[in-house]
């Protein structure tokens, strides 16, 4: 390995732990001395890096660094055209337009060679869509980032109507439809919401009681109803 692959390598491990590492440990993934991690640091921490903790304490890459564009390979860089263009097929309006927008700045700050592999990506999604939806989900994504309850409108199975107040949690993509999982209010208990079959969504003051982390893992562990289970 290279010393600049090698100094890549150490940052993409820094990032990867969020509590400080030891230098032994990140001497030991890398393959190298002790001394050799630790002139490696410097070289970083001189370059810009804010990688901050000493020998005996551990070292962490302070939030917010930005890795320079040479750290995408080719794979990479299809693998991340291939993302951006799924969701700009599958998701709402407002996240395909965000992922346009993510791979135009990265194509902006590339070097030439790694820009031609962007515009000339070999990896395609079929341009169909799912059933559509009458609501923005822009609304239910945002609700879920604030951890704030839901009140929706509900078509069932059999056409029913309810109206329900949610915790949602998140939501999935499956072939031709969105669901939400979240917790219902109305059936005390963890249900899926095919998002084609939400009528109205109106964002509520009021936060949810528990931390969504703690309801996403508990519903993980109890889930056991197919996505198109009737609510």
């Amino acid at each position: 390995m290279s010393r600049a692959a090698r100094l890549l390598e150490l940052l993409q491990l820094l990032r990867r732990h969020r509590a400080p590492i030891t230098g032994p440990a990140l001497a030991e993934e890398l393959g190298i001395s002790i001394r050799t991690l630790y002139r490696d640091i410097a070289t970083l921490q001189a370059q810009g890096a804010h990688i901050q903790g000493e020998p005996g304490l551990g070292y962490v890459l302070r939030p917010g660094f930005t890795l320079p564009p040479l750290m995408f390979s080719a794979d990479e860089l299809e693998a991340l055209v291939l993302g951006s263009r799924w969701v700009a097929v599958r998701g709402d309006a407002r996240l395909g337009a965000a992922a346009g927008n993510a791979v135009a700045k990265i194509r902006a700050v590339l070097p030439d060679d790694l820009r031609e592999s962007v515009d000339a990506a070999t990896l395609t999604v079929p341009m169909f869509r799912g059933e559509p939806v009458a609501i923005d989900a822009s609304v239910i994504r945002e609700a879920i980032r604030k951890e704030q309850k839901l009140l929706i409108t509900y078509r069932d199975n059999d056409g029913a109507h309810t109206t329900r107040t949610l915790w949602p949690l998140l939501i999935g993509f499956f072939d031709k439809v969105l669901v939400l999982a979240a917790w219902c209010e109305l059936r005390q208990d963890y249900r899926a919401f095919r998002v084609d079959r939400i009528l109205s969504v109106e964002p509520q003051d009021e936060r949810y009681p528990r931390r969504r982390a703690v309801l996403v893992k508990e519903w993980r562990a109890r889930q056991n109803l197919p996505a198109t289970a009737r609510n």
